[in-house]
């Protein structure tokens, strides 16, 4: 039973207004990645030595102005990972049930995992691959991002509620953006100090990273009352699995899947007296 005392100190009906409707979501994944595609362009049609000219004005130390513009040049990519949550909320919005969500994802993960596979072992694929330019070099002879990525997608669709899975995945698309490049820019320029593994990370590309998926994932459930709790313990958890890969598991899956998980918990405990009200039942009629 309800713990009525607790109710009407942390979640009364009246101070906990209803949760985002469907038509906001759809609206904030489309207006989220028409802003991306629109940061992709404009880095694409940058010329490089604008580019690095408008990096120095931005206050990026000259020696790393080159090695900033070319993680830009490379991360900017990862931006069409915003495509998942937005294709995921529309085909929920248009009546197809999470199971065959789920079912899509899992057959081109498979897919992907599979030609990727090939570009590993075979080396005729290895040599046509199309996207061969954007591979870092411990990718030529093992499973790419893109892979991994992929995999940790259909993890959190598959076995989290959807607006989690939709929230975690962009943890792992912005949060791990905004953590590489911060760390390239500006890493040890304020706190000299390296974190993680090998000492390869910086406390400002985290705490960019942190910023970053708190902010979207507070905006994303802005009329859930306390959502500040599972919010911040779920930012705290993704920005933990990006520094230091737990278990060496590809911190493409660990991101989304822990922060899915963070976020279930956080949720769990904000709403166990207000259970009709809780986001984890947002899409319960079509689970």
């Amino acid at each position: 039973m309800a713990n009525t005392t607790y109710c009407k100190v942390w979640a009364t009906t009246d101070e906990v207004r209803q949760l985002p409707s469907e038509p906001f979501l759809t609206a904030y994944m489309v207006v989220l990645f028409i802003v991306g595609v629109m940061f992709i362009v404009l880095v694409k049609n940058t010329r490089p030595q604008d580019l690095r000219r408008l990096l120095q004005d931005a206050g990026v130390a000259l020696n790393k102005v080159a090695n900033t513009a070319r993680e830009i040049e490379r991360k900017v990519f990862h931006i069409c990972g915003l495509l998942v949550p937005l294709t995921y909320q529309v085909l929920l919005s248009n009546g197809v049930e999470k199971w065959k969500c789920s079912r899509i994802c899992w057959t081109v993960t498979l897919c992907g995992v599979g030609s990727d596979l090939l570009r590993v072992h075979v080396p005729w694929v290895q040599r046509n691959w199309p996207l061969k330019s954007i591979l870092r070099e411990q990718e030529q002879t093992q499973l790419c991002g893109g892979s991994w990525f992929a995999l940790g997608c259909t993890l959190a669709i598959h076995l989290f509620d959807p607006v989690i899975a939709m929230t975690s995945i962009i943890f792992l698309v912005l949060g791990d953006l905004s953590a590489a490049l911060i760390g390239r820019s500006f890493g040890q320029s304020v706190c000299n100090m390296k974190v993680g593994p090998g000492g390869k990370k910086s406390v400002e590309g985290s705490v960019g990273m942190f910023v970053c998926c708190f902010v979207f994932g507070c905006s994303i459930f802005s009329q859930v009352h306390l959502r500040e709790y599972a919010v911040f313990v779920a930012s705290l958890v993704a920005t933990l699995a990006e520094l230091y890969e737990p278990f060496g598991i590809n911190d493409n899956v660990s991101i989304p899947v822990l922060s899915s998980v963070a976020l279930t918990f956080g949720f769990a405990r904000t709403f166990n007296c207000e259970p009709t009200r809780s986001p984890l039942l947002w899409y319960g009629h079509i689970a």
